[in-house]
């Protein structure tokens, strides 16, 4: 697959309002990356922040998922920069980074997700480029990584406004359970204060044209229907976890 034009497929879906759909990935195990390669999700993100993923493990699984014509993201463990620049050393087209609090913050990460000129990344042989072979066409690739924002904290919600201005920035995200736990009602979804803020992250980027994702946690077609409905254009789909969990209850 050519990473970076699915890069700039999804990009321009983004800017254009048309929802892209991914899945997430907890399991570091390349079977799993490769049926869930093969599932028919644009993009696939690998949780290194709840997932037991070591860095090592990333190359194998990024590979599976592109046999099957997916994209490899990753969910960095932390908003630090190391984080993101070793997951897009691996392979990753792009990275989800989580509790984003602030544009400063935010600015930072962006630069070193990128090589010069447009960042501060480093530069050198890594798998993303087969450790120099492809050197030279994977320049401009690195310009080009996806960078998605997590709105976590009721701190974020507060800041939103200068977080979505951030030249660099792709999408943000919701992450509901921390999201509602900084709110004091972890996993009410369904309590009014949780949906309130919502309605004013949807407000906020629809105002700043900056696309809005969520996780739809628990896979639900209705429920996906509904956050795209909402105006959700980066949506997660369930979890390669909470499938299994469905699938292997026993019956009763």
């Amino acid at each position: 697959m050519n990473r970076l034009e699915q890069v700039r497929s999804v990009r321009t879906a983004l800017r254009s309002g048309t929802p892209t759909i991914g899945s997430w990935m907890q399991i570091p195990d390349s079977n799993i990356a490769e049926i869930m390669g093969r599932a028919g999700y644009q993009w696939v993100a690998i949780d290194m922040e709840h997932g037991p993923v070591a860095v090592n493990q990333l190359p194998d699984i990024f590979r599976a998922l592109e046999l099957g014509g997916t994209l490899p993201l990753a969910r960095v463990a932390s908003p630090l920069p190391i984080n993101c620049r070793q997951a897009l050393d691996q392979g990753a087209a792009g990275v989800v980074v989580p509790m984003i609090s602030s544009a400063a913050q935010l600015q930072s990460i962006i630069s070193e997700c990128h090589w010069p000129p447009r960042g501060r990344r480093g530069v050198g042989f890594q798998r993303a480029n087969v450790f120099g072979k492809f050197f030279d066409a994977y320049m401009q690739e690195a310009q080009e990584s996806l960078v998605i924002a997590q709105i976590e904290h009721i701190d974020a919600v507060n800041n939103l406004d200068s977080i979505v201005k951030v030249e660099g920035l792709d999408a943000i995200m919701v992450g509901p359970y921390d999201l509602s736990a900084s709110l004091g009602i972890t996993g009410d979804f369904e309590n009014q204060k949780y949906k309130d803020v919502l309605s004013k992250i949807l407000e906020v980027c629809a105002k700043q044209k900056m696309a809005c994702g969520i996780h739809v946690v628990q896979p639900d077609t209705k429920m996906l229907e509904q956050r795209i409905n909402e105006g959700y254009t980066f949506i997660a789909y369930g979890v390669d976890t909470v499938f299994l969990n469905h699938s292997a209850t026993a019956p009763k």
